[in-house]
């Protein structure tokens, strides 16, 4: 007689064969370069020499944190960029979709414009609208100018105002970047049931108290999802300051493929640690609601 499969096991195999595609994708596609990258990162290439390659050790990691004046400044921007506009976005999007959420009028039509820059707005042509100006507060620049903002900023913040005057010049760029964020909140808030809220409404819970002791709970796994996804978007940008700068090493002009390896495993290995950081942490703030057998 057949054993059935357990609970766990059932779910363990839908979730194998929901990513099967992507882990099919990787090995055909991505595990190659993946690990000819981590190869190179250990030689210098002669591309003169038909790609030949010359073992260096760890020379090229050496190099980018003890001999290049861009590679360590420009990582602790990116990551400090990234630190604040995570939680920009995260606010902006939970907040978006717990009003496109309610019964308003036109709801669809507010909802397809705050997800219309994804489908649009690709890495070429965000990089366009901000050499543009399309990045900056526009038309309300000359106001924050007339009130000196960036000079109240750098008065009170200290050592953050480069970080908040960097995030306030391209805050409709971070905004953009919202709406995949949206989407997923907006699934989060349709997926708790409405029985908590009516069981809180008869004990006499207010609204706020709801949002923190209901939805907020029900919303921390969607939340985990979409800070994984927030950082990773931060990371890969188009206008990445550090994709930038690995790209020069390689492309432009100085032809550094090894060194731009080096440069692009250690990137990688600070976004690993990141999100394990984050993944790590879950376990304390996350809540899935039923048994997790």
């Amino acid at each position: 007689m057949r054993r059935r499969l357990t609970l766990n096991q059932q779910r363990a195999v839908q979730g194998i064969l929901f990513i099967f595609p992507w882990l099919l994708g990787f090995a055909v596609f991505i595990a190659k370069p993946f690990v000819d990258s981590f190869i190179i990162s250990f030689n210098t290439v002669d591309m003169m020499a038909g790609f030949s390659l010359k073992f260096v050790g760890w020379q090229n990691y050496v190099e980018a944190f003890t001999i290049d004046a861009n590679f360590v400044p420009t990582l602790l921007r990116t990551v400090r960029d990234m630190s604040v506009n995570v939680p920009v976005i995260l606010v902006f999007a939970l907040f978006t979709a717990f009003l496109t959420n309610q019964k308003l009028v036109g709801r669809a039509f507010f909802r397809g414009v705050f997800f219309l820059p994804v489908v649009i707005a690709s890495g070429l042509v965000v990089e366009q609208l901000f050499k543009q100006g399309a990045g900056t507060l526009g038309g309300a620049s000359d106001t924050l100018s007339a009130l000196n903002l960036p000079g109240l900023v750098t008065m009170y913040l200290g050592p953050f105002a480069d970080t908040v005057n960097s995030l306030l010049s391209r805050i409709n760029l971070v905004l953009w970047s919202s709406g995949i964020q949206i989407l997923l909140f907006l699934s989060g808030l349709q997926g708790i049931s409405s029985t908590q809220y009516e069981a809180a409404r008869c004990d006499g819970a207010t609204d706020w108290e709801m949002f923190w002791k209901i939805t907020l709970p029900n919303l921390t796994p969607i939340l985990l999802v979409t800070i994984i996804y927030s950082i990773v978007d931060s990371f890969t940008d188009k206008m990445n300051p550090m994709l930038n700068l690995i790209k020069n090493y390689a492309f432009t002009g100085q032809f550094r493929l090894g060194y731009a390896a080096a440069a692009g495993w250690v990137y990688f290995a600070i976004i690993f640690a990141i999100i394990m950081v984050v993944v790590g942490s879950s376990r304390w703030w996350v809540f899935y609601s039923g048994s997790r057998d």
